[in-house]
């Protein structure tokens, strides 16, 4: 068979440089050394050569291609060689696919994805159910995977295929604290209740990816001998094993993050060996981490290609856009009827949605959501709309974002911004002018002309009465007393009445179960030069929930039209009801209060959360809310034609059916949503319009994709706020800087310590109550903290800590404490927060208010000296290190287009079906 592939290939080559009238030589590129002796010289014009002689006859000064093909010859000569010599085996082989399948449908063996514990990666692991394992095995949790013997060889991410274990082999999860590189050893600790345990038997679907790793220090790869080629290097993810790569570059690059690819793991070998690709920055380099994160989530931020540019419409000063007569004939205009503003962050150039809201000649009001109409600019299956398609979203950092599409449309034509003319997809709804329930609805594309374009903050302070901020809302400033005042009263009526009829719309939803969450958030604000101007925790004020309430609303009734015009292939949002076991610590903790939280529906769920209020200390609702928001299931993307009705309803907001709509410049779902709405109301009912829809199988595969970008882009938000806090605390001596003191809060007891959450700064960590020397934690009469021999007793909702002096020290839940915080500095994987328990009081400031006012200026210090110390970095840096330019070229990444570059492009499109049967 392979000959006959090979043969069908070398013709096809033949015909192709016949058909070129030999104008152009035609390559075939094959590792058989029996075809290239076989076809090499047979027909002129054809060359039939290895990938190594592809190199170098066509790409001889290509240095970092050549650096790519030899790491990749050196692995697979290694593999073979291996394969040859006798070793025994360090893991069972994996079973044949169809055994796998067979024991699947039968139920000997059940299906999963791999989760590694990044805090215990060497010995616990855990298979969560999938498809119809979920449902046939009987089992409620996941199955743990305990050593890497049981786990075989699985990485983490990886589809597998589990045997579960007899009962008296089960083990238990650990319930103590660890350190990311502890061993099992080390802790000591008895296990939570046996659960399911198993083996893998099967890796039924690979998740390899490129990983960021780290070279042995100097001192290792010395120890390995000078001329060492197999190196182990160490990834930036914990839950990866340590990766074996050919290379002769190792001290030259220990200083460096790299990213290598696993190209096999065989039974004979402890771990899995892999090849060089690129070089990413320096360790500890801003700019380097911020790559590796990007690497680590699987995210492409490369520059948007010509053909997508040349797609872009043209507003400039000698051609500036303007409103076509043709549009203006299909559209409804609403720039001289309607007061259009918008709300949104400090700094928003992507502005989605804007809100409008007047009184009708009936009494009646009249509410409107005016969203970007992206579609209009990105037509289906262009250039664009694949990129956008394949991006999935934009992603926001900590201190900068990566558009979803070119900033020609996200900040200047698909913008709402005020004060210009823009394309808009509304949907405006007529309300009761008392009750405010819903008369009517009308969806359909319009033209708006924002007059204002508010922050949060202004918005605020305008509907709390405070006009003094008029003075800081450019489109008050050249207008006389009068118009002023006039359009102030306009513009505070309209948000006054906004809020109201959000409280109604909220309130609706709350008899209906809707859930009020908590979660950690915080966000880096820039200033105009994108410098880094503030690190600021989430501050709720009513202007986010009225906005929210708005899109909620337009969300939800376009999923209803477009569920009722394609009930088979509509894209909505789930969010099915948490399993009631992940409700287990809410309860618990609640419980340690006095509080009952009853999770049987949303609904009693809400209720119990609005009960569970300590007047003296508001920090407990907030981390019950956010217990239970850990609780909770994803919410995904979905194809209605794949789900029965009764599975279509959102669990957090009440809702039966849900959708995304509201923003088409950051996400793909909307623009697929506004596809689907436009050719709902379509009075045009061609064929071509339902052609030009996902079918139900597509628009499932679409949506895996979109979950899987969503998910990146949470997880590298959260560890770019990370970096930049780990960044901001490393440089300071956490023994003298006051700064580094800050009040926590227990919210989970373990067996050797507590977890803390610092509303200060949004962290939340472990702290220790017992040393790597087996020291316990007292603290005497005067309250601070003191290690000393003992032991410590873990209760159900406390821990004791008692020295071998009879000193005794209880830690509650919700205890408030008093914890320095500093930086674990690591050379392998990204910089941790360490928290230690100095005092069991709380922090105790002379003036709370000033407190507060001293917090948020430590928080614009705190982003300021981590953007001067990185500045001041790389100017020593250029000063002590003098780098060979043409030697440190052949590992650093190319500007240009590489030849890897290109390979990679074409495994990409491989995967990516963008033909017109998998369009819109």
């Amino acid at each position: 068979m392979e000959k006959w592939q090979t043969r069908s290939i070398y013709n096809a080559a033949v015909w192709y440089c016949h058909h070129c009238q030999d104008r152009m030589p035609i390559v075939m590129v094959t590792e058989d050394e029996e075809a290239i002796q076989q076809y090499g010289s047979e027909t002129k014009g054809v060359f039939v050569i290895s990938f190594k002689s592809y190199l170098d006859n066509f790409w001889p000064d290509l240095k970092a291609a050549h650096e790519l093909c030899d790491s990749i010859l050196q692995s697979r000569r290694e593999r073979e060689s291996e394969s040859q010599e006798s070793h025994g085996k360090e893991y069972p082989e994996h079973l044949p696919p169809e055994v796998l399948e067979a024991g699947i449908k039968s139920g000997c063996y059940v299906q999963g994805i791999l989760n590694v514990n990044k805090h215990r990666a060497q010995v616990e692991a855990f298979v969560r159910l999938q498809g119809a394992s979920s449902k046939d095995s009987g089992l409620v949790s996941d199955i743990l995977v305990h050593g890497m013997k049981a786990r075989n060889r699985a990485i983490h991410g990886d589809v597998v295929a589990v045997e579960l274990l007899p009962t008296s082999e089960w083990k238990g999860r650990t319930a103590a604290l660890c350190e990311n590189d502890s061993d099992d050893k080390a802790l000591g600790e008895a296990p939570s209740e046996p659960m399911p345990t198993g083996r893998v038997v099967g890796i039924l679907q690979k998740n390899w990816r490129d990983y960021v790793v780290t070279f042995p220090s100097k001192e290792e790869v010395q120890s390995q001998g000078k001329n060492a080629q197999k190196i182990l290097v160490t990834p930036w993810d914990y839950r990866i094993p340590k990766i074996r790569i050919s290379t002769q570059q190792a001290e030259t690059l220990q200083d460096s993050r790299v990213v290598v690819r696993i190209d096999s793991w065989e039974s004979t070998s402890v771990y899995p060996n892999g090849h060089f690709v690129r070089v990413l920055g320096r360790i500890g380099d801003l700019e380097g981490e911020i790559a590796t994160i990007l690497v680590e989530n699987s995210i492409s931020v490369v520059p948007f290609s010509e053909a997508q540019m040349c797609e872009m419409p043209v507003n400039t000063p000698e051609n500036p856009w303007k409103v076509s007569p043709e549009e203006e004939q299909k559209r409804k205009d609403l720039r001289k009827t309607h007061l259009v503003f918008s709300i949104d962050p400090k700094g928003c150039e992507d502005v989605d949605d804007t809100l409008s809201v007047r009184t009708l000649e009936n009494g009646n009001l009249e509410l409107g959501v005016h969203i970007a109409d992206v579609t209009h600019f990105v037509l289906p299956n262009s250039y664009t709309d694949v990129e956008a398609r394949t991006r999935a979203t934009t992603y926001y950092l900590a201190d900068r974002r990566y558009d979803m599409l070119p900033s020609i449309l996200s900040a200047d034509l698909c913008s709402l911004l005020g004060g210009v003319d823009r394309y808009a997809v509304s949907v405006i709804w007529e309300l009761d002018k008392t009750s405010y329930e819903i008369k009517k609805v009308w969806y359909g594309r319009t033209i708006i002309r924002s007059a204002y374009k508010l922050f949060y903050e202004a918005a605020q302070e305008l509907l709390d009465g405070n006009f003094s901020i008029v003075d800081d809302i450019p489109e008050f400033k050249d207008l006389d007393e009068r118009s002023r005042q006039a359009k102030l009263e306009e513009l505070v009526w309209a948000i006054a009445k906004l809020a109201d009829i959000a409280r109604h719309v909220r309130a609706k939803r709350d008899r209906c179960g809707a859930l009020e969450l908590e979660g950690v958030e915080v966000r880096v604000q820039l200033d105009e030069r994108k410098n880094i101007h503030d690190l600021i925790p989430k501050q709720p004020l009513e202007v986010h929930e009225t906005v929210a309430e708005c899109m909620i609303l337009a969300n939800h009734w376009v999923a209803k039209k477009i569920w009722e015009s394609f009930p088979h292939q509509a894209l909505l949002r789930q969010h099915p009801p948490p399993h009631q076991e992940f409700f287990s610590e809410l309860r618990e903790c609640a419980k340690a209060k006095g509080f009952f939280i009853d999770t049987r529906s949303n609904k009693t769920l809400a209720d119990s959360l609005d009960k569970a209020k300590d007047p003296s200390d508001p920090v407990v609702n907030r981390l019950l809310r956010s217990m239970a928001t850990q609780a909770m299931s994803n919410a995904l993307y979905f194809s209605t034609g794949s789900h029965a009705e009764e599975e279509l309803g959102h669990y957090g907001l009440a809702l039966d059916k849900y959708t995304h709509f509201t923003s088409p410049i950051r996400r793909y779902s909307d623009i697929v949503v506004h596809r689907l709405l436009m050719a709902a109301i379509s009075k045009d009912k061609k064929v071509e319009i339902k052609e030009n829809l996902f079918s139900n199988k597509d628009l499932e595969e679409l949506c895996r994709h979109i979950n899987n970008r969503n998910r990146a882009a949470q997880h590298s938000q959260k560890q770019s706020t990370e970096l930049f806090q780990c960044m901001y605390f490393k440089d300071k001596d956490p023994e003298t800087e006051q700064r580094c003191i800050s009040d926590g809060v227990i919210y989970s007891i373990r067996t050797n310590g507590v977890l803390v959450f610092i509303p200060r700064f949004g962290i939340k960590g472990a702290a220790y109550l017992k040393n790597k020397d087996g020291l316990v934690i007292s603290c005497g009469p005067d309250s601070h903290s003191q290690w000393k021999p003992g032991s410590l007793q873990r209760f159900q909702n406390r821990i004791t800590s008692t020295t071998t002096g009879g000193e005794s020290t209880t830690f509650h839940l919700f205890d408030h404490v008093t914890v320095r915080i500093s930086v674990q500095a690591l050379r392998c994987h990204s910089d941790t927060i360490r928290l230690e328990i100095i005092s069991n009081k709380p922090y105790m400031t002379p003036n709370t208010e000033l407190s507060h006012q001293s917090s948020l200026l430590l928080k614009s210090e705190l982003v300021k000296e981590v953007t001067r110390s990185v500045e001041e970095a790389q100017l020593a840096q250029e000063v002590k290190v003098k780098v060979n330019e043409e030697e440190y070229q052949e590992y650093r990444q190319t500007k240009g287009r590489s030849l890897y570059t290109l390979l990679e492009e074409i495994r990409d499109l491989a995967l990516l079906d963008v033909s017109n049967n998998y369009g819109i």
